[in-house]
């Protein structure tokens, strides 16, 4: 005989779908405050800004180191999705370059990669670090089919845009203080960046392109 699911298990999957947002609205809090006011933002105030509670805050990442390890994978994850995006994208290859690189902006690469890689744990480096390595190929084959197409200087590597991209994405020190929006300084002076990596090159550059084996770590 057939039974009739009773009340609660009717509403379980509106809790998990609550449950997964509230996990998602902590992960958002997070990246922004992380960005704002560094890794040791006071986790209440975290809470306060995802809208939740403490319990619920610690029921999804018990401690510190849990949920800056889940905040660096997620940044990588959405960085990751945006290469992807750019690459099946139809339109001009330099065209979606730049929107990528104004979109890791977006996610405060600059801000939060440098400064939550140095706390993840090392038993937690391996997942970021695959994440990371995906997104530097997708980017690579970004660069390659934009320079196919002529509109991408030939004296640049993946590297320079990463070192670049990495630089001009963080808020400037002191900028609070300044009457100009920092969002807005960061994408006019990537731009300014991006417009100078256009083909033909206007100059040349000193030295050699960078590419990601000089941005490696030492064994």
């Amino acid at each position: 005989m057939l039974e009739v699911p009773t009340p609660a298990c009717a509403a379980a999957p509106r809790l998990r779908a609550d449950a997964v947002r509230n996990r998602e609205r902590i992960l958002a809090a997070a990246r922004e405050l992380f960005a704002d006011e560094g890794a040791d933002v006071p986790l209440d105030e975290i809470a306060r800004r995802a809208g939740v509670g403490n319990a619920t805050l610690y029921r999804n990442f018990p401690d510190r180191p849990a949920l800056i390890h889940q905040v660096a994978l997620s940044v990588m994850e959405r960085v990751l999705d945006r290469a992807r995006a750019a690459l099946t994208s139809e339109g001009d290859p330099f065209q979606a370059l730049c929107e990528f690189v104004h979109g890791s902006a977006d996610e405060h690469i600059g801000a939060l990669c440098t400064m939550l890689t140095e706390r993840v744990e090392p038993q937690d480096e391996d997942e970021y670090f695959a994440l990371k390595a995906a997104t530097e190929r997708v980017v690579d084959q970004l660069m390659v089919r934009a320079r196919e197409a002529g509109s991408l200087r030939a004296d640049v590597a993946p590297g320079d845009l990463f070192v670049a991209l990495g630089r001009l994405s963080r808020p400037m020190p002191g900028g609070a203080c300044l009457k100009i929006d920092q969002g807005m300084l960061i994408h006019r002076h990537l731009q300014l960046f991006l417009d100078g990596l256009r083909a033909p090159a206007p100059s040349v550059l000193p030295g050699r392109a960078i590419t990601l084996d000089d941005l490696r770590r030492p064994n």
